[in-house]
């Protein structure tokens, strides 16, 4: 809660330094904190209902993102489509989540079909990020149940969403080697690359500050032939132009403290790596997208970390 409100708190000093428009940060934090709270309770009086219920509406929420939102479908993984790959992703890490709660092999073996269902509706969806990125968890989460030790497997996730973080960096300063810097702007949208590119030159125009919540979208603010709606669709980068490096340091600095929240967690080490590699795909979306800028997104990361760091009130004795 420490980061969450700090979080909130500094999108507030740097709005009312450049007169900006906190409101997306701070509706970003509630639902987060809202979603953690209800998968806290939900994830202690029901370990394997619950999920098994987020996973179902994760997946129904993928489907219909596009038709319930109002607004441009941009190209993957841009736009709803960068929303529906984050939900298929949360959605099979909550299923896989409750198939290693539950003790019961015919539910257990359901609920991980609902996962690899979810995996297909992606591939179905023309979702390629979605796909592979419920399959990267689902993956993970059988490569979790021979685990002994967590903390190896939430070092590897930690370093996974820094490098993903990185490479958009490096591409947008055009700091990586000739032939794989070309390689990758070759397959990514030249208006993604460009809009990264102008968010960290308004990075360095304003360090300190940034140049305050929700202007990057303003006449002006953003590179030419930009997306309308106004973002730079890579987290990390819009952080650090609206709100300065103290703003790209709090997103991570909360991402790490979910981790440790994993590492700490008394649920077994299966259901903390699984719910760490969800997050991760969501944190590895949001660096190439503007999955964050969704509610729904928000809200169903902080119902995963809840329902992952929940104690039961069954205890489940399976050591970390």
């Amino acid at each position: 809660m420490i980061f969450l409100g700090s979080c909130a708190a500094w999108s507030l000093i740097t709005a009312a330094a450049h007169d900006g428009r906190p409101e997306g940060v701070l509706l970003a934090v509630l639902a987060t904190a809202a979603g953690y709270a209800a998968g806290r309770i939900s994830g202690s009086l029901l370990p394997v209902a619950a999920p098994g219920a987020g996973a179902a509406a994760g997946l129904v929420l993928a489907v219909l993102m596009p038709d319930v939102l109002p607004g441009h479908r941009y190209a993957a993984p841009l736009g709803h489509a960068g929303a529906g790959a984050a939900l298929l992703a949360l959605a099979t890490g909550a299923a896989c989540c409750a198939a290693w709660a539950t003790s019961v092999p015919a539910l257990r073996l359901g609920l991980r079909l609902l996962a690899v269902g979810i995996a297909l509706t992606g591939a179905a969806m023309g979702s390629a990020g979605g796909c592979a990125a419920s399959v990267a968890v689902l993956l993970c989460s059988l490569t979790g149940g021979s685990m002994r030790h967590r903390g190896v497997g939430i070092a590897g996730l930690a370093l996974a969403a820094a490098v993903a973080a990185g490479t958009v960096w490096a591409v947008a300063a055009g700091a990586l080697p000739g032939g794989l810097g070309e390689a990758l702007e070759g397959r990514l949208d030249p208006q993604r690359v460009q809009l990264w590119q102008n968010a960290l030159r308004l990075a360095r125009r304003a360090p300190g500050l940034g140049i305050g919540p929700g202007h990057f979208g303003e006449p002006g603010g953003t590179a030419s032939g930009a997306l309308p709606d106004g973002k730079p669709h890579s987290a990390p980068l819009q952080q650090v132009a609206e709100q300065g490096v103290v703003g790209v340091l709090l997103l991570a600095a909360t991402f790490c403290w979910v981790l440790h929240a994993l590492w700490r967690t008394p649920r077994p080490t299966p259901v903390a790596l699984t719910a760490g590699a969800a997050l991760t795909a969501l944190a590895v979306l949001a660096s190439v997208g503007n999955a964050l800028s969704f509610t729904t997104v928000t809200a169903g990361a902080g119902l995963l970390a809840g329902w992952a760091t929940a104690r039961p009130w069954a205890g489940e004795e399976t050591p970390l």
